[in-house]
Formats: structure tokens, sequence, C-alpha cells
């Protein structure tokens, strides 16, 4: 998979209704990257960065205009031959709501999704967790969750998604989802 793919789920979210951030209307564009148009000034609003690596997970950041840009910790899953297969972003959500956490999971395009994502932490019992939609960039899964589900990732080591591939309907596709730094990163992260 592309380096770009790792801006992606930040793009789906953005896309899906989330505060949309214009770009200074005479900033130089460049690529087109996964649909939303990127400047070439890294300092530009609507431009991503890296605000700090926790662990094995990313912190990253939009750059917009308000006082605290938007930030969600994310970390790239590859298979057991180090290809980049899919990535998880986890960001906050405001509270009073069942879910305290929110999560975008995109996986590649060929994923069979009527078998579903399923996630497990450290062994324990897989939940399993429809996807929304999918895009020429791949397909994603929208998660929810609660404070319990949440500190399992924080209490945790590892955890395990699995994905089926749509031309092997009988096989599955383990990816270890590593929760060193896990709770630096989400304490480091605002609420949406």
């Amino acid at each position: 998979m592309p380096k770009t793919y790792l801006s992606l789920t930040l793009a789906a979210v953005l896309a899906l209704g989330t505060p949309a951030f214009a770009q200074e209307a005479d900033a130089p564009k460049s690529d087109v990257d996964l649909g939303t148009e990127v400047a070439q000034d890294g300092n530009a609003l609507g431009t991503t960065y890296d605000a700090e690596k926790s662990g094995d997970w990313t912190v990253r950041c939009l750059r917009t205009d308000a006082e605290q840009d938007p930030c969600e910790m994310s970390q790239m899953l590859s298979d057991q031959e180090g290809n980049a297969v899919a990535e998880v972003s986890l960001f906050k959500l405001p509270d009073g709501q069942a879910a305290v956490a929110g999560a975008t999971v995109a996986t590649p395009l060929e994923t069979l999704l009527t078998e579903q994502l399923m996630i497990s932490v450290d062994g324990g019992a897989a939940k399993k967790y429809p996807f929304r939609f999918c895009t020429a960039q791949g397909c994603f899964a929208q998660i929810g969750f609660t404070a319990a589900e949440l500190e399992g990732f924080k209490k945790g080591s590892a955890a395990n998604i699995v994905i089926v591939p749509r031309v092997a309907p009988d096989q599955k596709v383990v990816l270890e989802m590593s929760l060193s730094g896990f709770t630096k990163a989400f304490d480091t992260i605002p609420a949406r």
C-alpha cells in the first residue's frame, strides 16, 4: 500500500461531516492525496502533521486556525511479511456519550465485508464491527468504544484485528495492533 495511505482515515473522517477546515485560497497546491488537496507548505491550513510518537502510536493532527488542532492517534498494521495492510485511527469523543472513543479502521478493497472486522485484546473474546463504506482507497469500519473497551486497550499489550479476504473467504488475515504507548497517546489527544 502506498505511503499516502497514512492520512486516509483523517481524510475519511473529514469527508463524513466533521467540521471542515478551509485551506488558504492562495496557498500553493500540489498532488491530490486521497481526494483532498494538500498544500505544498507544511504549515498551511488543512495539512496534517505528526505531533508526537508514543510507543507504536503516532499522534497526527490537522492544521487549522482553531486554538487547538484536532488530533487522532494512529498505527499502520502490517502482515507477517511486513506489508502495510490496514490503518487504525482513534480519537476522543465528547463527554456524555455511551462511546468515549471513536475509531476508523481502513482495510484493503478486497476485504469480504459480510464477515465484518473482528478485534480482540490479549487473546480475549473477539467483537465484530461492521464496515460502513468503501472508496477507491479501501474499506472503512467506524467504531465507537465504551469506557470499558477503552480500558481493555489501556491495560492490554496487543490486540488482534482480523479481516477476511474476498478472494479467499475461508482464510483470515490476523493483524497485530500493538498497544505499546496507547495510554499516553490517548491522553495526549484532545476531545473532538
